[in-house]
């Protein structure tokens, strides 16, 4: 029994994974919780088994199997790893406790969807943000399934798995117990719910044509090495030459932004005197040829922190001095008069962010060679204009989150660019995947999306999720296209994770509900218990 419990939890482990892009089957996705979850039903029903560490087995599985590739970047990986799975598993029993106490029957399996939901939001919120695994993300390879992620973005695809998974197992259990209408019920909602969605996404899919106006977008990749090259001071002055150099044989008096990668400046630019960057100043002097056209790229910046505010944890002391300053992974838009600059707000965990609790790495990181200690962010998402054009642009980590990306386009943003450094996790999967984030935000916000990548992969999208263009792992590349910008907002930029959102709502009311069954519960056993003490006395 026991080795028949290890052998399911491990098979929804390796189903989920094999659903996963990249080269993953997307429609294991709707048979990966199955297995787990008829583990779960048996125990709630008296079988010996301990759900905790089954699906900590299950999900531990999952993660180590398919974000391996972190390791490359930073030997915290391991503990992401662990705490993620932890996270699951504790979700999933908080479920299996909820079950068993208010509903102990298949039915109570739909208690799952909430908490699940509830969490991956809090993926999205708390201090070690990893919304890499949200369930929903998984169908980047099949974009005509998902159309409608313009209403109910990433977590309608993780409600449409759950569902789905459920119902599958309730079927399973059903026959079992020889129930033929629950079994009839679960067969109908099953083939609807599986169907019905793909169906009408796929009409959608073949009808929907990409709307707004053509505006021309290039693209750089400049492919230099995060782990040598780029951090050698030498090298700063040839990287920005390469970019100028990649881009000029295809800028036209169209062309209206070219799109370099994130840190693609190492130079260091303090933001009340960037007029002295030499990177600037060059990038400024070649885009002032072409009076409409605007260059946006990454770099590193600093700003003075204000009196008052030295105990702000992102805050550094100078080395030898009194001053504090911040430091930042900004996003700067430089055209013939203006420079515009916003920097990254959803900073990659321990990399990038330091969680407050662990003050005392605030000026360290655990990757080396990357950011050292805690940057600083803005508070919300900015939009920067050039012309007639507002445009969102994502750093790095901040392409896997929807609701954020869709600020920018509930903000106007006409069209969305990703600007990135996927260098650090070699020729793995982990580039690739990243990649495959901006189709689910293209869909979302039926916005056209412009990648640039310091090397991996870089690309266009249109409206659809389609993938127009894109570089090779490992060549220096510039690639050109016309991309349609619409400032139209979708349903789902104006209004976020909503679902999630009823999710946490849904998730308090079940857990006050189990809370206040155990203390009856506890009750009746006290009355039970001191009944049957007062017979034994008589």
């Amino acid at each position: 029994m026991r080795l028949r419990n290890i052998f399911f939890a491990l098979l929804s482990g390796g189903l989920l994974t094999a659903a996963w892009p990249i080269g993953g089957i997307a429609p294991a996705i709707f048979i990966g919780f199955v297995p787990l979850l008829l583990v779960e039903g048996r125990v709630a029903q008296g079988e010996k088994g301990r759900v905790f560490w089954l699906s900590f087995l299950t999900f531990l599985t999952w993660n180590v199997a398919t974000t391996w590739w972190v390791w490359n970047a930073t030997p915290a990986a391991t503990l992401a790893w662990i705490l993620n799975a932890l996270f699951m598993a504790t979700v999933f029993f908080i479920f299996h406790l909820t079950k068993k106490k208010v509903c102990n029957n298949p039915w109570g399996n739909f208690f799952l969807i909430p908490y699940w939901m509830a969490f991956e939001l809090l993926t999205y919120w708390w201090a070690i943000k990893w919304p890499w695994l949200n369930l929903g993300g998984v169908f980047s390879s099949k974009v005509s399934w998902i159309q409608w992620y313009e209403y109910t973005g990433v977590p309608g695809g993780t409600l449409w798995v759950l569902v789905v998974n459920i119902l599958i197992a309730n079927i399973i259990q059903f026959f079992k117990t020889k129930e033929a209408k629950p079994i009839l019920t679960s067969i109908v909602l099953e083939v609807l719910i599986l169907l019905l969605p793909i169906l009408v996404s796929t009409r959608v899919y073949k009808n929907y044509e990409d709307k707004g106006v053509d505006t021309e977008v290039i693209v750089v990749q400049q492919n230099c090495d995060p782990w040598n090259e780029q951090f050698d001071n030498h090298y700063y002055d040839e990287v920005i030459q390469n970019n100028i150099n990649l881009s000029r044989p295809l800028v036209s008096p169209q062309t209206r932004f070219i799109i370099s990668s994130e840190s693609a400046i190492q130079e260091g630019i303090w933001l009340h005197e960037a007029n002295k960057a030499k990177a600037l100043n060059t990038l400024h002097d070649y885009v002032a040829q072409f009076p409409e056209l605007a260059f946006v790229i990454g770099g590193t910046t600093y700003e003075w922190v204000p009196k008052g505010m030295e105990d702000d944890f992102p805050a550094r002391k100078l080395a030898n001095g009194d001053r504090y300053y911040y430091c930042h992974n900004s996003a700067l838009l430089i055209n013939r008069d203006d420079l515009q600059h916003r920097n990254k707000s959803q900073l990659t965990p321990v990399v990038e962010a330091i969680p407050e609790w662990m003050g005392f790495l605030r000026n360290f990181s655990l990757t080396v060679g990357i950011a050292r200690g805690t940057l600083k962010g803005d508070p919300e998402a900015k939009v920067m204009t050039s012309g007639n054009h507002k445009i969102g642009a994502a750093i790095c980590y901040e392409s896997a989150f929807g609701e954020y990306v869709g600020s920018f386009c509930a903000k106007g943003a006409d069209l969305l660019f990703v600007i990135t450094n996927d260098g650090w996790w070699g020729d793995t999967p982990g580039y690739k995947q990243h990649f495959e984030f901006s189709k689910l935000r293209a869909i979302e916000n039926r916005r056209c999306v412009a990648r640039s990548a310091n090397t991996g992969r870089s690309g266009f999208f249109n409206q659809r999720g389609d993938v127009l263009q894109q570089t090779n792992y490992w060549e220096p590349d510039a690639i050109k296209a016309t991309l349609k910008a619409n400032s139209e907002a979708t349903f789902y930029a104006k209004n976020g994770d909503y679902l999630s959102r009823i999710a946490v709502y849904v998730t308090f009311v079940l857990l006050i509900t189990w809370i206040a069954k155990s203390f009856l519960d506890l009750g009746k056993s006290r009355k039970a218990a001191k009944v049957s003490g007062t017979r034994k006395k008589k």
